[in-house]
């Protein structure tokens, strides 16, 4: 009788049978992930941290070893649960509609335009936009607002409009509205994690303040000074610092939008006008000054109404309009 003789079969290891079911539970998960997730469209750029996309990877733990198991979704780091940050250029680079309106994420669906508003009117130029994780409203519209008015009226004194001279009914708006006012934005702006609308808005509340006590009496700053010149060259000075400041300020600004850029730059200019307005002197200098203040109080006001205005509240909003960028970009 002949017996077929059959090799045979080596028993597996433990190992082989762990990575064996490892991958088949690992393949389970997966499946069962993108059956559930449904593609929604979302009308808010603040949804994109409220969706699917905010929840913890499905993970498959073996003995002291964790798998990630979503490992397409680019929105997660290798090691945290929370979404990534994203620039502007990686939303004009990332899957869109035909027409260019949707943008896709993760399986999400966005509108385009409302991501890119997501940059603007929020007093931070950081490009990579990242919204901070406490619930507060947000300060920038105030502060922006406080110094807008507060730099509207000056500079109108400053031009020489309409034959007025005496800037005493600043004083009041210095000290509240653009002082106090806005340094409570800046400090609600640490609330919120941006530290440059803390440092922007704080500082330019102090701006005021101080700049008001030059002409309130009783702290007899102004009375102190028996020259004229050695006063007007004293503000000066002033004012320089001030431009130097608000220059380094431009620098930050330079990957935001244009209209946040702009803020900056007609701000610096305006400082850098009245302070040679003071040294030289020069009465032109100081026309000019409250010129630039005019457009740059404007600007402030258009930034303010970009960070307050949207499609629930009002039918006009504004259009962000991103600077290009140079050199290495974010991947």
């Amino acid at each position: 009788m002949i017996q077929s003789h059959q090799q045979p079969t080596a028993p597996q290891s433990s190992m082989d049978v762990d990575l064996e079911r490892q991958t088949s539970l690992q393949s389970s998960i997966d499946s069962k992930h993108y059956q559930q997730h449904e593609t929604k469209v979302h009308h808010s750029p603040h949804h994109l941290y409220e969706s699917d996309m905010s929840k913890p990877h499905p993970t498959t733990t073996t003995g002291s070893q964790t798998m990630n198991t979503n490992t397409n979704n680019s929105y997660y780091h290798d090691d945290l649960t929370k979404p990534s940050n994203m620039s502007m250029d990686q939303v004009s680079r990332i899957a869109t509609s035909h027409d260019g309106t949707i943008i896709y994420l993760g399986g999400n669906k966005f509108y385009k335009d409302e991501l890119i508003h997501a940059f603007g009117g929020t007093m931070n130029p950081d490009d990579w936009y990242k919204p901070s994780e406490h619930k507060f409203a947000n300060p920038a519209p105030l502060g922006l607002s406080a110094f807008a008015l507060t730099t509207f009226v000056l500079s109108l004194i400053n031009a020489g409009a309409m034959g007025v001279k005496n800037d005493s009914v600043v004083v009041g708006l210095a000290m509240f509205y653009g002082g106090l006012i806005q340094l409570l934005s800046g400090m609600w702006e640490m609330s919120v994690e941006n530290t440059f609308g803390a440092l922007a808005l704080s500082s330019f509340g102090g701006f005021w303040m101080s700049f008001a006590t030059i002409s309130i009496p009783w702290f007899n700053i102004a009375a102190s000074y028996d020259d004229p010149t050695e006063l007007d060259n004293a503000v000066g000075f002033y004012l320089i610092g001030w431009t130097i400041f608000t220059a380094m300020l431009v620098l930050c600004t330079m990957k935001s939008t244009l209209a946040f850029c702009s803020l900056f730059v007609f701000l610096t200019l305006t400082f850098l006008c009245l302070a040679l307005g003071k040294l030289c002197p020069s009465h032109n200098c100081t026309v000019a000054g409250g010129v630039l203040g005019v457009i740059t109080s404007f600007i402030s006001w258009y930034n303010a109404y970009a960070g307050v205005a949207n499609e629930h509240n009002s039918y006009i909003t504004v259009t962000a309009f991103p600077l290009p960028k140079f050199g290495n970009k974010h991947e």
